[in-house]
């Protein structure tokens, strides 16, 4: 069992202020793993119901109020998708004062489930969003393994890159035939998948809803919603434009990226580093690896991390802002850093306190002013806002 230590911890402080939180993320992504170790380090007593358990779900079935206002300490509900009807009974048991108990309630994010936590819960909980195994968390010796394979553990700790394709391809198959019916969601598997393939290929593009659905041969709603459905369940990140107050033209979709690479991999038929280096989405699928390992390492929130488009051309991957700070992240797969037209041009008409650029090789340091340079093998102590 890999510690996660900084979960745990970003957990627990959560807890600390907040008498509800929920650890959302896809199946078999560390949920119930991660919910042990926080167990692990509380103090007072702990209980632990999994609603994918009949005689849990059969206890919490006819008064749900009785049961859990009963316990103390910390409870644990996992799979909480099964049973949103407990969210207004979370509510009222969250404000007994004093309070007996604390609530880390694991379930697939969807937007449902969301929408009627946050309905019944407001001010009461807090969403912490799981994403794969990070970089700190599996070494930066192991890289090239973490890009092709992913952060799912499954596939992070399989014998090869066969066995760990092998699980990926069956997580995209119980994802499409399972995990999205379960949400309440009805979709043929089969249309599903397809779009999903159909992403991988758009992977770190611009979202254009009236070419996929042509390319689909759908209308422009029905393929936005497919796009809500797997951004709702995490599988996949919208990255929203920042929008500066210049008098360039800018563009105005988000662009598209699966939070996963070992995902993005096996939908492409990508199984080793060879096939990897070679294929014309590489530039794109390191990209989008560097991107979400650096906004789990930051724990940066969706509303914190934009990306930057001119239609004249100037681009920045990644906009951070934090307070009145705007720092710009370039992300590239060279060993060769250098500022080009599009930083100077982003560190201008954004008012950027700076631009990193993270890439391949080995050097960290100052590229010019405002710019300096962040190896991606060194994010962990060489990247600080």
């Amino acid at each position: 069992m890999l510690p996660r230590t900084d979960h745990v911890h970003a957990i627990r402080r959560r807890l600390r202020l907040f008498p509800v939180v929920a650890i959302l993320g896809p199946r078999q992504i560390g949920k119930t793993t991660l919910a042990q170790l926080v167990a692990k380090a509380q103090a007072g007593p702990v209980h632990r119901l999994d609603l994918e358990h009949p005689a849990d779900l059969a206890r919490l079935l006819d008064d749900p109020v009785l049961v859990l206002g009963a316990l103390r300490g910390l409870i644990v509900i996992d799979e909480v998708q099964r049973r949103p009807d407990l969210f207004p009974v979370l509510r009222v048991l969250a404000d007994r004062r004093p309070r007996p108990a604390r609530f880390l309630v694991l379930g697939s994010a969807s937007p449902d489930l969301i929408r009627q936590s946050s309905e019944s819960l407001a001010g009461r909980i807090h969403y912490y969003n799981l994403g794969g195994l990070g970089l700190h968390e599996v070494g930066v010796a192991r890289l090239d393994r973490r890009w092709l394979r992913g952060g799912f553990p499954p596939a992070w700790l399989a014998r090869s890159n066969a066995a760990a394709f092998l699980w990926l391809d069956s997580f995209v198959r119980t994802f499409l035939e399972r995990d999205v019916p379960g949400l309440g969601v009805r979709v043929p598997a089969p249309a599903l998948r397809r779009f999903w393939t159909m992403l991988a290929h758009w992977h770190g593009q611009i979202w254009n809803s009236s070419e996929f659905a042509r390319s689909f041969g759908v209308a422009d709603t029905t393929v936005r919603r497919y796009l809500d459905l797997l951004t709702g369940a995490l599988v996949v990140r919208q990255l929203q434009p920042s929008h500066a107050n210049v008098a360039k033209r800018q563009v105005k979709a988000p662009k598209i990226y699966l939070r996963d690479a070992g995902v993005l991999h096996a939908l492409l038929g990508v199984t080793d580093m060879p096939a990897l280096l070679s294929h014309p989405k590489s530039g794109a699928s390191w990209e989008g690896f560097l991107l979400e390992t650096i906004i789990d390492r930051l724990g940066l929130p969706d509303e914190q991390v934009r990306f930057w488009t001119a239609h004249t051309g100037a681009e920045i991957d990644l906009v951070i802002t934090r307070g009145r700070r705007r720092i710009g992240i370039e992300l590239k797969r060279t060993t060769a850093p250098k500022v080009t037209r599009s930083i100077r041009s982003a560190l201008d008409d954004l008012d950027l306190t700076e631009v990193i650029v993270v890439h391949a090789g080995e050097y960290s340091g100052r590229l010019g002013a405002g710019v300096r340079a962040v190896a991606a093998s060194r994010l962990d102590t060489d990247l600080r806002l």
